[in-house]
């Protein structure tokens, strides 16, 4: 493994985080306080407490997985996309690094980054919540394990994209309901019968549902098969990646 291949990419993306890092820690923070106004004060005085947690509490992995997913997916689309926009995709598949360097420095960045912002949210959580984590290092795991799945995602994503409207498609149209489905500020307990076996269908309820366990030791799904589900789907990202640059869909002419 080509160690000053993946520190330079490494280095690269973050270097343009911290160039613009006020915007993109206060952004969460302001983002984090106008969800707990609206849900947490508005949805929370009608809703007092959820499995025994205070409707304010139990949001807050709630927030903390969809900032991370959206964040993850975003840095790292938009990581690899650009060099193709450029037209410098060519000069980094020409040089001495095979694709294993290139993944681990675009998608380490984008992670990194998404688990830096999810720790920022945590911290303004404490602000507004008394917030209990009965799993501290499960929990620091799964924030880990989704920022990197997700950045998997997003790295599939900027490669199939062929322009920057493309780029937002798939995280506005398919992303973002997905994760608003999938019991970011409820309990799929909380629906009727017959939607709760729907809701089982959709892959976020099941990493929603084990991070809200390192907090309130509940889930809504077996942390067994949550864990299993994400690891697949971890999985399937790599093997996805893999298959793109032995092939060259779209990353060569």
């Amino acid at each position: 493994m080509n160690l000053p291949a993946i520190r330079a990419i490494f280095g690269r993306e973050m270097a343009r985080f911290f160039r613009t890092i006020l915007e993109s820690l206060v952004s969460p923070v302001i983002s984090t306080s106008l969800y707990f106004v609206v849900f947490g004060a508005a949805i929370g005085s009608r809703i007092e407490t959820v499995g025994g947690v205070s409707y304010g509490a139990f949001i807050v992995p709630g927030l903390i997985m969809l900032t991370v997913v959206t964040q993850s997916v975003a840095n790292a689309s938009f990581a690899i996309h650009f060099p193709k926009f450029i037209g410098t995709m060519q000069e980094l598949l020409a040089a001495p690094i095979g694709f294993v360097e290139i993944v681990t420095g675009y998608v380490g960045a984008a992670a990194l980054k998404s688990v830096l912002i999810g720790l920022v949210i945590l911290l303004t959580a404490f602000l507004f919540v008394d917030l209990p984590i009965a799993h501290p290092f499960a929990m620091l795991g799964l924030l880990v394990l989704t920022s990197v799945s997700f950045s998997l995602f997003g790295f599939i994503i900027g490669i199939w994209a062929k322009d920057f409207q493309q780029l937002q498609l798939i995280p506005l149209l398919v992303l973002t309901p997905l994760i608003f489905l999938g019991g970011s500020f409820y309990s799929i307990d909380m629906l009727p019968g017959p939607w709760q076996t729907v809701a089982l269908f959709n892959p976020v309820v099941y990493l929603m549902s084990v991070f809200r366990w390192s907090f309130f030791d509940t889930a809504d799904v077996p942390v067994g098969v949550s864990l299993l589900a994400i690891t697949a789907f971890t999985g399937l990202c790599l093997a996805i990646i893999g298959w793109i640059f032995r092939s060259g869909w779209r990353i060569r002419p």
